[in-house]
């Protein structure tokens, strides 16, 4: 299983602040989030914005970063600042 989990305004648009999900041979970020939107078809237009970011076990990742059984993704919007 591969925890998941939605921060900041992804996480209020989506109605979901965390999930477990089913872990694949051969996973990477972007077969995950397939995934998700396959099981959620309503999160496709958020989980899609180029903006989204990925964090892979605390550490930034790109969406071909490959992804194990007990990996905990964590999906969220640019964060900013001043």
């Amino acid at each position: 299983m591969v925890k998941v989990k939605f921060f900041a305004a992804l996480r209020e648009r989506l109605q979901c602040a965390e999930m477990q999900i089913a872990s694949q041979p051969d996973d990477s970020v972007a077969a995950v989030r397939a995934r998700l939107i396959e099981q959620h078809p309503h999160w496709q237009r958020e989980l899609l914005d180029n903006d989204v970011l990925c964090a892979k076990n605390f550490a930034f990742v790109g969406h071909q970063e490959p992804v194990r059984s007990g990996d905990e993704l964590a999906f969220f919007p640019p964060v900013t600042g001043g």
